[in-house]
């Protein structure tokens, strides 16, 4: 366990059952701090940060840094996944900011040609497609 981690606080306990009611879910700290705000809880912002920052350390969420532009993202995967989490790419739509979630064979195996012929070592949790997502398109 992380020394981060050591205090088990009423705030932190919050946070992690509202992190598990959304798993596979894309939040920022902001989204966070809004659910609370509206539940009438008082989590402050730099808790919130605190305490996101420490459960990224213990492996219980991802932390995806999309762009400059872009506040990072979290997603729970709890304490058990960390390990065997899956390799994950990103879609980012242009028009409306829209983070989309990819589990995609094909994808890995471009990471892994990158690796294996040009010596290249991909970060998934970083690597970003921009375009345009469906509704988008749409409209």
């Amino acid at each position: 366990m992380n020394s981060r981690s050591k205090y088990k606080t009423k705030q932190r306990e919050i946070l992690i059952r509202y992190l598990e009611s959304v798993p596979g879910v894309h939040i920022t700290a902001g989204d966070v701090a809004d659910y609370f705000r509206k539940q009438g809880s008082a989590i402050g912002q730099s808790t919130i940060y605190r305490q996101l920052e420490s459960l990224v350390d213990e492996g219980i969420i991802n932390k995806y840094v999309i762009d400059g532009n872009s506040p990072a993202c979290f997603e729970y995967i709890g304490a058990e996944c960390h390990a065997e989490a899956e390799t994950c790419f990103h879609c980012k739509c242009e028009k409306c900011g829209k983070l989309i979630h990819l589990h995609c064979d094909e994808l890995e195996e471009i990471q892994e040609h990158l690796y294996a012929e040009h010596r290249f070592r991909m970060d998934p949790l970083r690597t970003v497609f921009y375009g345009l997502c469906d509704e988008c398109l749409q409209n």
